[in-house]
């Protein structure tokens, strides 16, 4: 019983500690960004602000468009997980359902293309979208991210459409239901979990992005959220650091939010999906 005991006792230590090494970098950027630029400066850092101030999140939104370029951000992702989700549920039900030898190597491959990294793809994303004429703007931008979520949105899906009993299916083949109407009126509604949480990791992923937003948009009106927080920093590498961390403080709210709504539904769906797949 002690040796339980023990163990017990140190997994609780083990996930404190690891609870504490997540919170640690948002606790602090919570704190320096209601710091005044004196106690910035203190040789003698402080966890909670002597005299907060709101005097950072006026300067940031005085410097910089935060409103606009989180707008930017918004219908990008929204339009990605969108669009992803679209696309990706009735190819994640025939994958799941059609277990061919084509159907087991395109698994293989959306699982191998996670692993590219994003160097490796922006020159040909980059050749593609300047044909179509979507450089520098948010329909190319979305496309890419379309592109970038899929992968995910299959794979999680695939697994998901794995945990419908097939004989619903062939229930509603009995009533006279054909694929689509299948797919549509009786899969989805029960794929609806999976679904929302794979919507809501591409959504967030697309809102956090920043290497392709940097390269593929040009005119400041059309930067995304990520990107204008760069603009913080000098062309010396020296950060404005106050009015940096309000603004990246702002930009991580609404991921937190969604994710302190909905991570029920996203753990039980992303869960789920990985143990079918």
């Amino acid at each position: 019983m002690r040796v339980n005991s023990r163990i017990r006792a140190g997994q609780y230590v083990a996930l404190l500690a690891y609870l504490v090494f997540l919170a640690f970098p948002f606790l602090w950027l919570l704190s320096t960004a209601f710091k005044s630029p004196r106690e910035l400066g203190s040789p003698h850092p402080t966890w909670i602000p002597r005299h907060p101030t709101l005097g950072n999140f006026r300067q940031a939104f005085d410097e910089q468009p935060l409103l606009h370029a989180a707008l930017n951000s918004l219908l990008a992702a929204a339009g990605a997980a969108l669009v992803a989700v679209l696309i990706a549920t009735p190819l994640a039900y025939v994958m799941a359902r059609r277990r061919t030898a084509l159907t087991r190597a395109a698994t293989g491959w959306v699982v191998v293309s996670q692993t590219f990294p994003l160097v490796l793809v922006i020159i040909p994303l980059f050749l593609v979208l300047k044909n179509l004429r979507l450089i520098d703007s948010l329909a190319g931008l979305t496309l890419v991210y379309v592109v970038w979520a899929l992968p995910f949105a299959l794979w999680m899906l695939a697994g998901y459409v794995r945990a419908v009993p097939a004989e619903i299916e062939e229930a509603a083949a009995v009533d006279g239901a054909g694929r689509v109407r299948t797919l549509v009126s009786v899969v989805a509604p029960l794929l609806a979990p999976g679904i929302t949480a794979t919507a809501l990791f591409a959504f967030v992923t697309a809102w956090n992005e920043f290497f392709f937003a940097l390269v593929l948009l040009k005119t400041p009106e059309k930067q995304t959220l990520p990107v204008v927080l760069t603009h913080f920093i000098g062309a010396e590498g020296v950060a404005d650091l106050g009015p940096l961390a309000a603004a990246a403080f702002l930009a991580t709210v609404p991921s937190l939010v969604v994710f302190a709504l909905i991570q029920r539904r996203i753990t039980g769906g992303m869960l789920t999906g990985a143990v079918k797949n």
